[in-house]
């Protein structure tokens, strides 16, 4: 009980003891109160001096984050276009170096860096989208150096959705010659198939942006070019053709038979089928029998299910062999390039044929000084470029002028159409043996042209189109390529307007520009045209046609050829030239008929001086008379029939007078 009362008192004691203590607490902040005085004014806004520098350094020290954050993205951001994405997943696309210093790549400051990027790219990518269109330029190049900054946006720029910013891409790449090597090499790497086809097909691209063309697959073993050559040609379908392709099928067929056995030991027999080594006694055999599988080759090429054939069988990589192992001849590098150019008349191969590296071959073959081999490879790049060409040019049809794209507006089309033995190239060139041919071509083509339409012609009137077109022909049939082809003026008529018409000849104003025979399929061509409504525009585009000794009468030629058949044997094309020729004088007054009611413009030339043919035979092939079409002015020149269409230099009678004819005939359509 005592112990009780005790802790009683204690805890009254104890708790007086604090509300003491209390109260005196509560007295000496009173009186501490009253002896402190009021505060001053300056105390205050001290205060708020301190407050607004600690709260601007913070703000300008997040500035400063954030800009350098931002700057950092600009190295590590990547280009929002598929085609980037793509490549840099190559082993040879060149990238920047990274850092292996793995302090740098990891800690909290990697991690808050690598979350902020995430940040900035989802809002870039939704401004973008409500831009409606891609990253701003500042952000689209940002994890490449600045220099290189050109380069990335004009590849982007040639993937666009709008024609016109492509083709400028294209053009403005291929006028690019400062940068290095290796950004050529990234261009030839990521761009697309019609970006690759534009810069082959520009005048001042750089090779360095065509990669070389794949490793070729491996020869099988025990095997041979011309066997795998042979067995291409053999795997192609064999029936339902024409006599001419079935002739050059088995004739190649039989000779590499005849070759491979030979080669394995067996004896060599020339002109197994009767006369086809009659003037290559002196080739190598094999290369002989190439060239037969190559004519037998261009001919299935001109039908499509055959190119399809030829692709799947290898045949792109087995020409490109070919074409690489015979840079030192060039009649088979041309009948590899005629295929190709037939192949790339069928979209469908396109990529195909890029992939296979031809795109760089032709790039360089379109650079070459030799008028021909450049002319095939700018036919076989025109067939492949769909950005620019609405037109297809099949086997025989040359553009000699534009070759290269051009922003030049092409107002009309001059075409040229050659005659007996001639051709789409050697018939045109300059009056000169062959010899200084040889010699002049190498030195200046100012001084010595090869082809004047292309390096004369395009040069005074560069808004013209100018087409030349190639058929084969033959004096005898002792001579002819294809013994069981007999061909017709209205045959060859036909077929030529069906090609030029896919060449879009007739969208634009028109002159024909022919010699010998050549304007026989002219005034043909322009009858047939005129009976077919889809051919009308042909005929209404029609402004002038110029005749190169034109036997619009008939030749003597044929005349001296019937009479001494059992030597010369003359051919269909040298009948038809006959004098006394029924189809010859309907064709001329039919063709006299529709010139005067179309009013077309007519300009004749005829030679003066006989030809040789051969070193026995001197002959005047179109007499003056023979050569008068009855409309037009006819002026005579006093040279042969062979050279009747070769000006001896540039300021000749012969060439300004043709020059002040296509200027005249076309003078409304090219102010225009």
């Amino acid at each position: 009980m005592s112990s009780i009362l005790s802790a009683f008192h204690f805890c009254r004691a104890f708790s007086h003891q604090r509300m003491s203590l209390a109260a005196y607490c509560v007295i000496c902040w009173r009186r501490i109160g009253t002896l402190i005085p009021p505060p001053k004014t300056t105390t205050y806004w001290r205060d708020i001096r301190n407050i607004i520098k600690f709260t601007g350094s913070l703000i300008l020290g997040g500035s400063l984050f954030l800009t350098y954050e931002v700057l950092a993205l600009k190295k590590s951001l990547t280009l929002d276009t598929q085609v980037v994405e793509t490549e840099k997943m190559k082993s040879y696309i060149y990238v920047n170096t990274v850092s292996l210093d793995k302090r740098e790549n990891y800690g909290i400051t990697y991690q808050a860096r690598k979350e902020l990027h995430k940040a900035v790219r989802k809002v870039l990518a939704t401004s973008a989208k409500i831009l409606r269109g891609p990253f701003a330029d500042t952000f689209s190049t940002v994890d490449v150096e600045d220099h290189e900054c050109a380069m990335w946006l004009l590849l982007r720029k040639s993937q666009s959705g709008d024609r016109a910013a492509r083709l400028q891409a294209v053009q403005e790449m291929s006028e690019t010659h400062h940068w290095h090597d290796y950004q050529y090499r990234i261009i030839a790497q990521a761009c697309d198939l019609r970006t690759l086809v534009g810069l082959a097909r520009s005048k001042e691209s750089d090779l360095r942006f065509f990669l070389p063309p794949p490793p070729l697959p491996s020869l099988k073993e025990d095997s041979s070019i011309e066997e795998e050559l042979r067995q291409l040609l053999a795997s192609l379908p064999q029936t339902e053709l024409d006599a001419c392709i079935q002739y050059f099928t088995s004739l190649a067929l039989s000779e590499s038979s005849q070759s491979l056995a030979a080669q394995k030991g067996g004896l060599w027999c020339f002109g197994g089928n009767g006369l086809p080594y009659a003037e290559s006694f002196g080739e190598v055999p094999s290369a002989t029998v190439e060239m037969f599988c190559l004519e037998a080759l261009v001919k299935h090429s001109e039908i499509s299910t055959h190119c399809d054939k030829i692709e799947a069988n290898g045949g792109l990589q087995l020409l490109q062999r070919l074409y690489q192992l015979h840079k030192d001849c060039p009649k088979i590098q041309r009948n590899i390039m005629r295929i190709i150019g037939n192949m790339a008349l069928n979209e469908h191969l396109h990529s195909t044929i890029v992939r296979s590296g031809w795109v760089s071959i032709l790039a360089e073959a379109m650079k070459s000084h030799r008028i021909m081999e450049a002319s095939h490879a700018a036919r076989t790049l025109a067939n492949l470029d769909r950005e620019t060409m609405q037109e297809k040019y099949q086997d025989g049809v040359y553009v000699l002028h534009p070759q290269y794209r051009t922003s030049q507006p092409i107002k009309a089309d001059v075409l040229f159409i050659h005659g007996l033995m001639g051709a789409a190239f050697k018939t045109w060139r300059q009056q000169d043996s062959e010899q200084v041919l040889t010699e002049k071509i190498l030195e200046d083509e100012a001084r010595y042209t090869t082809c004047w339409p292309k390096t004369w012609l395009a040069r005074d009137c560069p808004a013209l189109r100018i087409i030349s077109v190639e058929y084969d022909t033959s004096l005898s049939d002792w001579r002819t390529r294809c013994p069981v082809e007999r061909k017709s003026i209205a045959f060859r008529s036909n077929e030529l307007l069906r090609k030029l018409r896919a060449a879009g000849v007739g969208d634009r104003p028109v002159i024909w520009v022919s010699h010998s025979m050549g304007g026989l399929l002219v005034k043909k061509m322009l009858l047939e045209a005129s009976k077919k409504p889809e051919m009308s525009t042909i005929i209404n585009n029609t402004r002038g046609i110029i005749f190169y000794s034109v036997p619009h009468h008939g030749s003597h030629l044929a005349e001296y050829s019937v009479n001494i058949r059992y030597l010369l044997f003359p051919s269909l094309e040298v009948k038809e030239l006959s004098k006394d020729s029924p189809a010859l004088k309907t064709l001329q007054d039919d063709f006299l008929e529709l010139a005067k009611d179309k009013n077309f413009q007519v300009l004749n030339f005829v030679e003066t001086l006989p030809t040789y043919i051969g070193s026995m035979i001197k002959l005047h092939v179109v007499p003056v008379e023979s050569a008068d079409l009855g409309i037009g002015d006819l002026i005579p020149v006093d040279v042969d029939h062979l050279n009747i269409c070769k000006p001896k230099k540039k300021d000749a009678f012969l060439y300004q007078r043709t020059l002040q004819f296509i200027c005249e005939t076309l003078a409304k359509d090219l102010e225009n």
